[in-house]
């Protein structure tokens, strides 16, 4: 059995959850009490088996109750990134159908969403207003305890987010759990374990790896915000010993002064585990250099369809690869669907992972099947299997953009720009950053060309900020007097995007 309150009941002062900067924490036995508090309101709410509640917070303790809360009471979690506009987060309520959202003031889309909220959203609680309301709640656990589950988005391709929603867990809250299983398994994790979250919770990694971790008794440390100097400092206070990481992460470490990034006592770290964009060679390099060979990657989408994982020793003699199937099987097809030998590329397909869906969208569900095995689905990724059955991604199938570890779909922004006025079209490309990878470029057709000025680019970026959180938003915009389109209408994306990485190599 893996629940946290079953370390409540071993070890209830062990902390579940200390945050970083302040140092304040959250014990089992405080988390456990809460969680049922918190499960206790919503049903007195009429909230019930099925339903959604949002959570559109920052990384605070609270956010760890009301998701225990809600594994407790058979409901879908569906976290909202702080950053999106109250337009974006008004889709996301709505689709999902979120009945409860807990938010903050410091969330700036909230005043927004607030005065357009969906009918379906029947309670909107501030954090003052949660805390108030499940302190007036009984501290027992509710009498019909089964478990929920997290729903993610992810953006599609046509730029609006995809709910992927999973079928509920059957059995006992307290029931094993394939996930905190794994980690477990991979990376050793159990009460012993301090695991350092320098992402936002939002996201579906940070949010599965720490809850896995509380299934395990570990400790969950946390940072309101990554910063490289901070990273280490909470590392060697509080002697972490696994953290999560994706790439941009590693860069702003390895750019630190070396008096000051040597300085730091790193030596507890026993795995650095890294995924959600693809990691520069030489960077990987640097880090299993700089910490040794406890650099660890997985491979795999929050719709949980398979997974891949390759250790630093097998990196290594494999530079470039995101490792073996750890989770299903890997198919890589062709176009038509047929499958194709070791060496070449084409659609990377998963078999055996879960059986998810794209809430109401069948379309986009259909689309990630394979054409011929309907147990078999795919994440648009292109890529090969070499002889040994490692996996090398090559491209993304949908041109989508990884800036800092955040996936970013250019057809939402292309969308809004080609909605302005004075643009006849326009493509949405990432180019090269040194520091994230990549970032949000966009170009484009004016109807004059009379308008290809500063003081027009100056004008359509803030255009995209009145509409768009800014991490989708283009640093910049270059004009062109006809982008390539193809006789059907398509966007031959290819010839703007390769113009940008010229002398630069060509990744994910």
């Amino acid at each position: 059995m893996t629940h946290p309150r079953i370390h409540a009941g071993r070890n209830p002062d062990h902390a579940a959850v200390i945050m970083a900067d302040t140092g304040e924490s959250l014990s089992y036995r405080e988390l456990e009490r809460r969680a049922n508090q918190g499960a206790q309101l919503f049903r007195s709410l009429e909230i019930v088996s099925g339903d959604t509640i949002a959570i559109w917070l920052p990384n605070l303790p609270d956010f760890h109750i009301l998701y225990w809360a809600a594994q407790r009471a058979e409901l879908y979690v569906t976290p909202i990134a702080t950053a999106l506009t109250g337009e974006e987060a008004v889709y996301i309520v709505e689709n999902c159908g979120a009945k409860l959202l807990v938010s903050c003031d410091s969330i700036n889309g909230l005043p927004s969403l607030i005065g357009n909220h969906p009918k379906s959203l029947l309670h909107i609680f501030d954090l003052t207003q949660w805390r108030a309301a499940i302190d007036e709640m009984p501290e027992t656990p509710i009498p019909d305890e089964k478990p929920g589950f997290h729903m993610v988005y992810s953006s599609g391709t046509t730029g609006r987010p995809k709910g992927i929603r999973l079928p509920l867990p059957q059995g006992e809250v307290t029931d094993a759990h394939m996930l905190a299983e794994r980690a477990a398994a991979n990376y050793g994790v159990g009460p012993e374990t301090v695991y350092l979250s320098p992402a936002p919770l939002y996201h579906t990694a940070p949010l599965a790896f720490t809850t896995s971790c509380h299934r395990l008794g570990a400790t969950v440390v946390v940072m309101p915000k990554f910063d490289p100097e901070a990273a280490l400092r909470a590392i060697e206070h509080y002697k972490v010993t696994v953290t999560q990481m994706v790439p941009t992460m590693f860069v702003r470490m390895l750019k630190l002064p070396d008096a000051v990034r040597l300085s730091y006592n790193v030596s507890s770290l026993q795995h650095v585990i890294h995924a959600a964009a693809p990691c520069p060679i030489q960077v990987k390099h640097a880090m299993i250099e700089w910490l040794g060979p406890i650099i660890q990657e997985y491979y795999g989408g929050s719709e949980g369809n398979g997974s891949t994982n390759i250790t630093a020793e097998e990196w290594l003699k494999k530079p470039g690869s995101v490792g073996r199937a750890s989770w299903g099987k890997i198919h890589i097809c062709d176009e038509t669907g047929n499958e194709l030998p070791a060496g070449e590329q084409g659609v990377v397909y998963f078999e055996g992972g879960w059986d998810f869906k794209y809430l109401g969208d069948e379309e986009k569900t259909r689309d990630s099947r394979h054409p011929l095995h309907e147990s078999w689905s795919a994440l648009g990724d292109i890529g090969y299997l070499d002889e040994d059955g490692y996996l090398f991604l090559t491209d993304r199938k949908s041109y989508m953009i990884i800036s800092g570890g955040v996936n970013i779909y250019p057809q939402e922004i292309e969308n809004l720009l080609i909605t302005h006025p004075k643009v006849a079209d326009a493509a949405v490309i990432g180019v090269p950053n040194a520091d994230f990878g990549e970032e949000v470029k966009a170009v484009v057709q004016p109807l004059d060309w009379a308008d290809a000025t500063p003081e027009f680019e100056a004008e359509l970026i803030a255009h995209c900020r009145e509409h768009l959180s800014p991490v989708k938003c283009p640093r910049s915009v270059d004009f062109d007097p006809a982008l390539p389109r193809l006789d059907n209408g398509k966007l031959y994306k290819r010839l703007v995007k390769d113009r940008y990485w010229v002398g630069h190599e060509k990744r994910v």
